[in-house]
């Protein structure tokens, strides 16, 4: 650690160094918002004159982050055009019988598409399809989900344009001079890399994946149908008063567990049936969501506000009516995740004034496995839970840009006529040519084919800003300026000459092997982008001791950072299944730890062999 004790003689790379730490401690523990992490470091940077401004805010203009705002767009316009309707139809089809079918039409065939379009939304778009198959099979979602994850972070490296890593990857590799990467530049390691994913998918013992069924082992359920968690309060003048639970209508006529009984401040737990319902008794339920809904139309109970603090009156009123009344009145009913970085995790309903703030009824809340014991205000919301709301369309499309929560139903009558599907479809193919054949560069490509879908309709205007996700640019903008910082605070040049010193005598596979698995694992606890902004400029000082290129090194660490199977916390996708699969923590690495194994013995392998390097 010599040259790196050296460097740190000087007061900006020890001012980095600070910043660094301070960074990746806020990342790990998730204190404050990943995008926010990174507007904190750049601040730090400038301020303390390590960078200066021109430096520190160079990544927000950067060919990469336009051509991803681009990207956003053009992906919006797919999914909005029905571009994807037909993989849906794929996927849902009679041809499709089990898992392991499933799992390789999603390797096969998710896969590449992950390769245009970026995860996130592929996921989403697919998670309801896939749940509905696994009801009408009869089979736990947990076989499939976390294969439809896996399978977009292997499609995500088979063009540059398949993650937003991969454009932040070559923007610090513009900064650092060694040129930015071309829309195929990896393609050649990202083929094989998804072939042999996809095989080790197929081939796995199915004991890696667990068959978690429904808490009451009903085949055919999943987890938007049994666990939902919401609360009802009984009007004045409701036919339940009087009744026992065991022999009221609740009971007969839908499909509930109450779980708790809350009369004033007294909280009765079960056994229930023998109870008498009283006016103005709360009830916590769990529910199937079709229940719910049909639970609404019930005027027996009232479903309770989470926003409103509980009191003793009787619960009638206008104020409680645009509860009932399903799609009435432009009402629409759907599911939102708290996806990995949403500022709403770690305060309750109540505290949000969730209602007030998104002009939408929070129904219920689903929480993977776990049971919510507290009321539906009062509960606090984890990365990870999913809400089923009802609010009125133009919410509901305000939620869509929010990127706080992610909607997970479509809604059919927010796209464009199905006319237009060949069009988008036309566009984005032309998108991907251009740049190949042609001098034009690939940001004027997509710039390009944003502008042609809105002129011929498969894409409104207001939806092109819609569409972009905020705080993925604030975060990748503010992370080029790690790059900056290390380099031109010498920190680069010694943390590159101590692991010269490390890796000297090293085989070069076992070299890059070293530095693919180091990158892995931290992206399995910090988010992939930091890990490819933190890293590269080291990585890229041993291309001399190494004697292979820069850009060969580049890649070990973008793909390290690229293919994160270990942890749900690794990448967002991960996140988005883990609860409606009902996984436990552990199933993530049970099954993803063959794949880590192979990834990381197979790209030192594949990127030596591009790069001509013994």
């Amino acid at each position: 650690m010599a040259e790196l004790s050296a460097a740190l003689q000087h007061p900006e790379a020890l001012i980095t160094l600070a910043v660094l730490g301070l960074a990746v401690v806020l990342f790990i523990t998730g204190a404050l918002a990943p995008e926010l992490t990174g507007l904190l470091s750049v601040a730090l940077l400038v301020s303390t004159n390590v960078l200066t401004p021109e430096q520190g805010l160079a990544g927000f203009g950067s060919p990469a982050l336009i051509t991803l705002m681009g990207l956003f767009a053009v992906s919006a316009a797919l999914f909005r055009s029905g571009a994807l309707d037909r993989l849906r139809e794929l996927i849902a089809s009679e041809r499709i019988r089990t898992p392991r079918r499933m799992v390789g039409l999603l390797a096969l065939v998710v896969g590449p598409i992950s390769g245009v379009v970026p995860n996130t939304p592929i996921v989403a778009s697919l998670l309801p399809v896939l749940e509905t198959w696994c009801q009408r099979r009869r089979i736990a979602p947990s076989r499939v989900l976390l294969p439809l994850s896996f399978a977009t972070l292997l499609g995500g490296t088979l063009t540059l344009l398949g993650s937003s890593v991969n454009l932040l990857a070559s923007d610090i590799s513009q900064q650092l001079g060694y040129g930015a990467l071309d829309l195929f530049s990896f393609t050649a390691i990202g083929v094989p890399v998804w072939l042999v994913g996809s095989a080790y998918m197929l081939l796995a013992p199915g004991v890696l994946l667990p068959n978690r069924s429904a808490p009451d082992d009903q085949l055919g359920t999943t987890p938007s149908q049994t666990g939902y968690f919401t609360e009802v309060t009984i009007p004045g003048d409701s036919m339940l008063v009087g009744q026992t639970l065991r022999h009221s209508r609740l009971q007969r006529r839908f499909d509930v567990d109450v779980l708790e009984l809350q009369r004033g401040n007294e909280r009765i737990l079960p056994p229930l049936a023998d109870r008498q319902i009283e006016a103005c008794d709360r009830l916590l339920l769990r529910v199937t969501r079709a229940d719910l809904l049909r639970l609404q139309q019930e005027h027996t109970v009232q479903l309770a506000d989470a926003d409103r603090p509980p009191t003793n009156q009787t619960p009638l009123g206008p104020v409680d009516a645009p509860l009932f009344g399903g799609d009435a009145g432009g009402q629409k009913t759907v599911e939102v995740l708290l996806p990995a970085g949403s500022t709403l995790a770690g305060a309750s309903l109540r505290e949000l004034r969730f209602r007030q703030r998104h002009n939408a009824t929070v129904l219920a809340l689903r929480r993977g496995q776990q049971t919510v014991q507290e009321r539906l205000g009062q509960a606090v919301l984890r990365e990870g839970d999913v809400l089923l709301l009802q609010a009125p369309l133009d919410a509901i499309r305000g939620l869509q840009a929010s990127n706080d929560l992610l909607v997970l139903d479509q809604l059919e009558n927010d796209l464009p006529t199905i006319r237009r599907k060949p069009l988008a479809i036309a566009i984005t193919l032309l998108m991907l040519l251009v740049p190949s054949v042609t001098t034009i560069p690939l940001v004027a490509s997509v710039l390009f084919a944003v502008v042609l879908l809105v002129l011929v309709g498969c894409l409104r205007p207001g939806e092109v800003q819609r569409s972009i996700r905020l705080d993925v640019i604030l975060l990748l903008g503010s992370l080029s300026s790690f790059s900056i910082a290390m380099q031109t605070s010498g920190l680069a040049d010694g943390l590159a000459a101590d692991m010269e010193r490390l890796l000297l005598h090293w085989p070069t596979y076992w070299a890059l092997l070293l530095i693919f698995l180091a990158t892995n694992l931290i992206t399995s606890v910090m988010s992939n982008a930091a890990s490819v902004a933190l890293l590269i400029p080291v990585a890229t000082q041993l291309s001399g001791p190494l004697g292979i290129p820069a850009q060969a090194l580049l890649l070990v660490v973008l793909f390290g950072a690229s293919q994160s199977f270990l942890t749900p916390m690794g990448y967002q996708t991960n996140l988005m299944v883990f609860g409606p699969g009902r996984y436990h923590f552990l199933d993530v690495p049970r099954y993803g730890a063959g794949l880590t194994l192979l990834m990381t013995l197979l790209v030192p392998a594949l990127i030596l062999w591009q790069y001509g390097a013994a």
